[in-house]
């Protein structure tokens, strides 16, 4: 089979794969790309999450492109806003005729005498096989199963009389109007679908195992809409992004620092909130310290107001088994239900679950170490866009991209045809991958790469230092390995 060759082969078509092609388009621009998609639509996450409410838990001056100001008023936005967003910036930048459909990458091989990537994708539900070479592979995956979320086993699930359903697969035909329903979790699924849901169920209850910090925000950002009023729109969309990326890493700082002080002060935002019509103390005051897990975001404290409203309620207690009408808790209480929505969280699945091999030798990942935050030790010529735990992830997958294309650029410039991270410093310790007790992460810490002592292999989870380093550091950093093009053999 013949193979198609491009300079640059991206994987995924969601937020972070597009913007990967806009960069490649403004700053490399005499390189070729294609863009697999294993899916039939642009849009990633944003297009396969499809349940009630569905919303960034990020604002979208920041959770934006750098170079593709967000316009709307609102700041905390909507799936479908956001897709549309996506979508039109794909056909703006004219990613989008890159674009292959319904192509999933399931192995990719490279050859360092022809410094070659090639990749096999399976087309369809017939699987055909279609064969790509590149380059420079960047993978813009994401970084979870789209397949199936995180299901754990209720004891007597097949007892139960109603539906179940996971909301990374939310079905067009649920009816919940005038229905009971309990929402399994307390993460930001969970905290988006509850108020959702309440508009219209007869009551939804929130199970939680433990309680979550929950932190009410306007969904409208009052300086970022005032400033597009005096300001042109890309000098205005600037001034807010920074804003709010200082802000977040101020407060992440802060809690970091003194995580009893913030821990109180949201125990005691929720409590103002809540007015007294909801236990703060059982239902919400975790365990943990601020930003252990991620914080949960609710716009203009939806969750929050149909709690005092009556129209829902939380229960934080553990799950003894399902029961033909509900759930049975281990305290003893019955939860009756007519929907069971298990928002149970996520299923890691790295580089979309793709094998690797380097010279024939299969790679295992956990096996290698995190350069930069978005190269591997040993795997030549190859990138993957992994965002911020901490801040949103655009943030991070904008200055991957970015530095994609420096790095590209000052190969071409140089002659080097192949660009390899190595550990060669022996003070380097391994670290764990990611500083998160998150039950996503905590599943799969295992099967993640490592990160290391110090720079470049540390990950600092600050936008600011990786902007000076990715941006005005220098791509020759005494850690990459470069290797010449090898000139061309004549016939004898």
């Amino acid at each position: 089979m013949d193979a198609q060759h491009v300079d640059v082969l991206i994987v995924g078509a969601g937020l972070s794969g597009i913007g990967a092609g806009c960069h490649l388009q403004m700053h490399c621009p005499g390189k070729s790309y294609a863009v697999l998609e294993a899916r039939d639509a642009i849009g990633g996450t944003w297009d396969l999450f499809r349940y009630p409410g569905v919303r960034s838990d990020s604002d979208m001056y920041t959770l934006g492109y750098s170079f593709r100001p967000w316009t709307q008023a609102k700041a905390i936005a909507d799936g479908p806003s956001i897709l549309s967003y996506v979508r039109d910036t794909a056909r703006d930048y004219g990613v989008d005729q890159h674009i292959r459909f319904n192509h999933a990458v399931k192995r990719a091989r490279w050859s360092s005498s022809e410094a070659l990537w090639t990749v096999d994708a399976e087309i369809g539900p017939e699987r055909n096989l279609a064969v790509f070479t590149c380059n420079f592979l960047f993978m813009c995956s994401g970084y979870y199963d789209y397949a199936e979320g995180h299901n754990p086993e209720f004891p007597g699930a097949a007892a139960f009389g109603g539906r179940i359903v996971h909301p990374q697969h939310w079905p067009e035909d649920l009816d919940y109007a005038g229905k009971r329903v309990v929402v399994i979790g307390s993460g930001a699924t969970a905290v988006t679908l509850v108020p959702a849901m309440a508009e219209k169920a007869a009551h939804v209850v929130m199970l939680q195992r433990s309680p979550t910090y929950v932190v009410s925000r306007p969904a409208e950002d009052a300086f970022a809409n005032k400033m597009r009023d005096y300001l042109p729109g890309n000098l205005a969309y600037s001034l807010a992004r920074w804003r709010n990326v200082l802000l977040t890493m101020f407060f992440y700082q802060l809690a970091r620092r003194r995580p009893a002080k913030v821990k109180e002060n949201l125990i005691a935002l929720a409590r103002q909130q809540l007015g007294g019509a909801v236990d703060v103390e059982t239902h919400f005051r975790p365990r943990y310290n601020p930003w252990d897990q991620r914080l949960c975001l609710v716009p203009d404290g939806d969750l929050f107001r149909v709690l005092k409203a009556g129209t829902a309620s939380v229960v934080t207690d553990q799950i003894e088994c399902f029961t033909e009408t509900g759930i049975l808790t281990k305290s003893g209480t019955n939860l009756q239900a007519d929907i069971i929505v298990t928002a149970t969280g996520l299923k890691l699945k790295l580089l979309s679950g793709l094998e690797l091999f380097v010279d024939d030798k299969r790679i295992d990942l956990a096996k290698t170490m995190n350069y930069k935050g978005m190269m591997n030790s040993d795997i030549p010529n190859m990138a993957s866009s992994f965002g911020y735990t901490n801040a949103s992830w655009t943030l991070k997958s904008d200055l991957t991209a970015a530095y994609v294309c420096r790095l590209l650029n000052y190969m071409d410039q140089q002659g080097y045809a192949q660009s390899t991270p190595r550990r060669t410093d022996p003070s380097v310790s391994e670290e764990p991958f990611l500083d998160f007790t998150s039950g996503y992460v905590q599943r799969a810490i295992d099967q993640l790469p490592k990160q290391g002592s110090k720079k470049p292999w540390k990950l600092y989870q600050n936008y600011i230092l990786d902007l000076i380093t990715l941006r005005f550091g220098p791509v020759n950093d005494g850690t990459m390995e470069f290797v010449r093009r090898q000139p061309a053999k004549r016939a004898a």
